[in-house]
């Protein structure tokens, strides 16, 4: 079976640790995780691929209001709970348009939150390691093999509402266990958010290291890339703009 994120075919040169960031984000998706098994998982994955090309996410999409707009999913996927699949699909395709009522909406038909951040956490692995595909013009990493196993549903004691949808652990009560959740740095609300399930914070820590910089570098106005610290900064703030990203 030939190598994940081999990237023999492409025309680019790849730094090494981008592959192999790629590669240990396939090895987590496929695993059991935290409330999701690694069957579920790899099945928000593919979800999230094909919300891409889903009828009603492209209605909803093009909507002033998506709430206003009913229909079913293009789904690809059976072993995702109704009301996760449709947030997946919401995620990747119109993430800047999800509010409060959107979530306590999913969360009443069934999901719990920490299945929700869960989800959103694989979701932004595959539509960052997608988009880098995409821009350089390479296929698609065909999805892993899901791995047997069960969910460790271990839930942070430290997790408190504090003005956002859901749950999340403040730098102050993170518990023992995930005592290093941060990396010992300040971090803000855009790492916090994913606290509810602290692999997906590790697992966002992990790849956001290799696609931009790691906690000491951003802290730093020196660059371990090719590109300057300034070059970065314009290409992020680009990105961040076409992306509605408003954080």
């Amino acid at each position: 079976m030939a190598e994940a994120f081999a990237y023999s075919d492409s025309p680019w040169p790849i730094r090494p640790d981008l592959a192999q960031a790629h590669r240990r984000a396939w090895q987590r998706i496929a695993q059991p995780g935290t409330w999701l098994d690694g069957e579920q998982r790899v099945a928000v994955a593919a979800e999230a691929r094909a919300a891409r090309s889903c009828g009603l996410c492209r209605e909803r999409r093009a909507a002033l209001s998506p709430s206003g707009v009913q229909g079913s999913h293009q789904a690809v996927s059976s072993s995702l709970h109704p009301a996760l699949l449709d947030a997946v699909h919401r995620i990747a395709t119109d993430p800047g348009r999800i509010t409060a009522s959107t979530v306590e909406k999913i969360l009443a038909e069934g999901v719990s939150d920490a299945e929700y951040v869960e989800a959103l956490g694989v979701t932004t692995q595959i539509v960052s390691i997608d988009a880098v595909h995409r821009a350089l013009c390479l296929p698609l990493e065909p999805l892993p093999e899901p791995v047997a196993g069960t969910p460790t549903r271990r839930r942070p004691s430290g997790a408190v509402r504090e003005g956002a949808f859901l749950p999340m652990v403040p730098p102050d009560r993170l518990d023992p266990e995930n005592a290093d959740l941060y990396g010992g740095h300040r971090t803000g609300n855009v790492i916090r958010a994913l606290s509810l399930v602290p692999a997906e914070v590790r697992a966002l820590r992990d790849l956001s290291a290799a696609h931009y910089l790691n906690e000491q570098q951003i802290a730093r106005f020196d660059s371990p890339r090719a590109l300057s610290r300034a070059q970065i900064e314009l290409l992020a703030g680009r990105v961040s703009a076409l992306n509605e990203c408003f954080y």
